[in-house]
């Protein structure tokens, strides 16, 4: 795996070797898709890692968007961590029951709102639990902590921006759905959506960067993904998939290779996919 990076991603070694260190926050952003017949929330007060908070990725979200859990305006979001005695100073590491699946969109998130010491833990809870390690049932203790965020919106793309991409080709647009779903042969989990991906798109599956066991492939592998799939880690990329969850696996990919020129198209396949005179390519 990846070299330990508090930034980035840490393994199951050293958050607990960290964990009882007084400035670390450890969060459960687990979070699953209706087919997949999971309750995060149930899931977590049954257990966790020790301290970790439960972070409702559709509850902190922008609400008056129609869209799944867009991402929250900068008040909102701040409120919520202050809440979830999630401030300044503080180290986080995010993690999912899945090993990883949505983790690495809340570790986008914090980025966006101009955080920067947050990790995701490489496996999951997955890992943590297969190896062993203690879980709690009881919630954590909370103290207020004032946070500070500034957004950064180059990290983030709405629909007229990879409208114009698309059309321009001046970044490239990489979709982390399934292959069947970005060829359009099955169709999408969400109704009322068109079946297919963003003309001139490729196709990286989130699953092809990420090993068995749920942790992240090694360097050497990432880079191979992305390139078998006639990505140019050169050029600018624009991340997509379902609706901005799996795209953030991409991104997370795309950070451990160094590549600094990325940003998330939030709305993604829920929002591209309704709209008619939006174009769409099948096969």
């Amino acid at each position: 795996m990846p070299a330990d990076d508090p930034k980035t991603l840490v393994s199951t070694d050293w958050l607990a070797a960290h964990l009882k260190d007084p400035d670390l926050r450890v969060i459960d952003a687990s979070y699953y898709l209706p087919d997949m017949g999971r309750d995060a929330k149930a899931e977590y007060d049954a257990g966790h890692i020790p301290g970790a908070r439960f972070f409702d990725i559709d509850e902190i979200s922008d609400s008056a968007s129609a869209l799944p859990h867009m991402a929250p305006p900068i008040e909102k979001f701040m409120s919520r961590m202050r809440a979830m005695g999630v401030g300044d100073g503080h180290q986080v590491v995010v993690y999912d029951g899945a090993g990883l699946f949505s983790a690495a969109r809340v570790w986008w998130l914090f980025k966006l709102m101009g955080k920067t010491d947050v990790a995701v833990l490489d496996g999951g809870l997955p890992k943590w639990r297969a190896e062993g390690r203690e879980i709690e049932d009881m919630p954590p203790v909370v103290k207020d902590r004032h946070m500070t965020a500034q957004r950064q919106a180059h990290l983030v793309k709405d629909v007229t921006q990879v409208a114009a991409a698309a059309k321009l080709g001046d970044w490239q647009i990489v979709d982390a759905r399934s292959p069947a779903r970005f060829r359009g042969e099955e169709p999408e989990p969400r109704e009322g959506l068109r079946a297919g991906h963003i003309p001139g798109s490729l196709n990286v599956h989130y699953a092809t960067l990420l090993n068995e066991d749920g942790t992240l492939k090694r360097a050497a592998d990432l880079r191979a993904a992305f390139e078998q799939a006639g990505v140019d880690l050169d050029r600018r990329i624009v991340t997509t998939c379902g609706s901005g969850v799996t795209a953030a696996i991409l991104f997370l990919g795309l950070e451990l290779l160094g590549h600094r020129d990325v940003a998330l198209y939030d709305g993604s396949w829920s929002e591209w996919g309704q709209f008619e005179q939006l174009k769409v390519e099948t096969g």
